[in-house]
């Protein structure tokens, strides 16, 4: 009898530690599966292109959970939602679990769209600096006049983000597309987040607000 105990709690613990690993998803088999992500996200998670998001160190919770409502409509976006709906649940885990595996790449100085090609002047590089340095105030600290809350408060001192509440990490983003993100939940157009809270957070930001706060997290190690 204690036999019979002794291999039915193995099994349980088997079965258990399987289901765990299922849950977490398969590296190798994620990184085969994200090769059609490769075109729009880049090699390994880094996006060359600004306004398509870096994937690459993010965290596998929040990836899985943006895949399921891009796969149930919650959130659209025509290129992303078609991939999504013929992912299952286990290739959805792989390429998050493969993701979170990689190393994002480091941004260079934003510069701001001009009319022209001109290389950037001393002038405007310092322009970029002061906008970094409000957006920096305003990652910390909100905006306690128009009560925009404080980045910090879920996304981390360093922009790491909070795993457990499937918060993203936004260090080194692209500012580009935080810019774009960000707009979004001030729009309305996307709002998908639990208590729509990016959205209320957005909607108070002035567009100079979104371009700093966007700036300073693209350049947080």
């Amino acid at each position: 009898m204690k036999k019979k105990l002794q291999v039915l709690s193995i099994s349980l613990a088997l079965a258990s530690a399987t289901g765990i690993l299922h849950a977490e998803g398969n590296i190798d088999a994620g990184k085969q599966k994200a090769e059609s992500c490769a075109s729009c996200h880049g090699e390994g998670g880094n996006s060359m292109v600004p306004t398509f998001p870096k994937l690459a160190q993010q965290h596998p919770s929040y990836l899985k959970q943006q895949l399921n409502a891009f796969k149930d409509g919650s959130r659209t976006d025509p290129m992303m939602s078609a991939m999504a709906m013929s992912l299952s649940d286990e290739d959805i885990a792989d390429i998050s679990a493969y993701y979170a595996t990689q190393k994002i790449s480091p941004n260079t100085l934003p510069v701001p769209e001009t009319d022209d090609d001109a290389e950037p002047t001393a002038e405007s590089k310092a322009a970029v600096q002061e906008l970094i340095a409000q957006g920096g105030d305003l990652y910390r600290n909100g905006n306690l006049a128009s009560e925009v809350s404080a980045c910090i408060a879920c996304h981390g001192p360093f922009g790491e983000g909070n795993k457990p509440a499937s918060f993203p990490a936004l260090r080194w983003q692209h500012a580009d597309y935080l810019i774009k993100a960000l707009t979004d939940f001030k729009t309305g157009a996307r709002s998908n987040n639990p208590e729509n809270m990016m959205h209320m957070i957005a909607k108070k930001m002035t567009a100079k607000e979104i371009q700093a706060v966007s700036y300073r997290i693209s350049m947080m190690k």
